[in-house]
């Protein structure tokens, strides 16, 4: 009897662990990132005529966080490399998510909430160095990258150096908050090494660098968090203010010598939620020589519809010029959007529809982040000679 009570107990622990090891990560994805089902705006044959000439660039994607396949084509999430083709990307940028605080919100999480990315490590059975090192995780999604682009038969490139732009499908490694450093400058250098060429200072909430818009002080840039940015302009990681509190932002303008980017998110004059970037830091990112991203989700445009993309689009371009609007999906981020990578044709649309010109429309969907990029990733030292 006790015998058989075993065995059943190793079964019934088989079948936990197969649900929380197995099905419930893909779950997870499947329920947090996803299309709304609501109608597609109409597609006009002069906008898939137009849309398949342009060279795309999303400036933010979390793929990378989810066990999913990137060469395959998945009926659930935002990004796999077929839709990337499909929706004509010649460049995604890949963000490395490494803590994301439970009850996460927009208004204020402490850094000592627990976080849902060590959970996430666990229940995809990533290697156990990833369930305590920040850094380790990051460098983990780089191998993750490394291993689509080695598989995929020539059709996915990782961008390294400005020579590697302009080969579709291009892939692109950036930082969702730089607490992955762990405290120390030197593993900016890791990072940097393993093809991490952007990167957010904070995320959900303040760190040892900054403090950001959803953090508890909200506070500026700390003295390490000033050597990290110099630290990156010199290597060629372009600094991105998405998540960074109004002080981060001020501070970080002040100091940069290069091109900032926000790489996903909105703007208050069309969507007044706090994350989303205000007049001031619109103008401050254009003289920089920066883009703003605009993303897709309600969050960042105050609905889901391409046209309230081309609204927060049309805001930057009237405000500082068509050469700082630029796409930031926040794809596969645990939001909900309208269309996926494989149906980007609707921005086009919406863009047509506001009146964009062809050439505005050229810069938005990618020429104005190509320029970016191109500059932004070359190391400073080689910029100047």
């Amino acid at each position: 009897m006790k015998r058989r009570w075993g065995w059943g107990l190793l079964a019934l622990l088989s079948l936990v662990a197969i649900g929380v090891f197995g099905a419930l990560p893909q779950w997870f994805d499947a329920t947090h990132n996803r299309v709304d089902g609501e109608p597609p705006i109409p597609v006009s044959a002069a906008a898939r005529a137009l849309h398949a000439s342009l060279e795309i660039v999303d400036l933010h994607a979390d793929s990378l966080m989810w066990r999913r396949d990137l060469l395959q084509r998945h009926d659930y999430g935002h990004v796999d490399l077929p839709r990337l083709i499909e929706g004509n990307v010649a460049l995604q940028v890949f963000s490395s998510v490494t803590r994301s605080p439970q009850g996460l919100n927009y208004d204020r999480n402490s850094a000592q909430a627990a976080d849902d990315i060590t959970l996430l490590a666990l229940a995809q059975l990533q290697p156990p160095r990833t369930w305590t090192s920040l850094t380790d995780r990051s460098l983990f999604h780089a191998r993750r990258l490394d291993r689509a682009v080695a598989g995929s038969g020539g059709r996915l490139h990782k961008v390294i150096t400005p020579a590697d732009l302009g080969r579709p499908v291009g892939a692109m490694l950036s930082i969702e908050g730089l607490h992955d450093l762990e405290g120390r400058a030197a593993n900016l250098d890791r990072l940097h090494a393993a093809g991490f060429r952007m990167a957010g200072l904070t995320h959900f909430f303040d760190n040892a660098l900054a403090g950001s818009m959803h953090g508890e002080t909200k506070g500026g840039l700390s003295a390490f968090g000033r050597q990290i940015v110099r630290r990156m302009e010199a290597l060629g990681m372009i600094v991105d203010v998405a998540h960074c509190s109004h002080k981060c932002v001020a501070e970080v303008l002040a100091m940069a010598r290069r091109p900032v980017v926000s790489s996903h998110g909105g703007v208050r004059a069309t969507c007044a939620v706090n994350r989303n970037l205000t007049d001031a830091e619109i103008r401050g990112i254009a003289r920089t020589g920066g883009v703003i991203g605009i993303g897709y989700w309600d969050g960042a445009v105050c609905s889901t519809s391409p046209r309230a993309v081309a609204k927060a689009m049309a805001h930057v371009r009237d405000l500082v010029g068509i050469e700082h609007v630029a796409l930031g999906s926040d794809f596969d981020g645990t939001v909900t959007t309208r269309f996926d990578a494989s149906q980007l044709v609707q921005v086009t649309q919406a863009l047509m529809d506001a009146g964009f010109s062809e050439p505005e429309i050229r810069a938005a969907m990618g020429g104005n982040a190509l320029r970016v990029i191109r500059a932004g990733i070359l190391p400073s030292r080689l910029r100047e000679g």
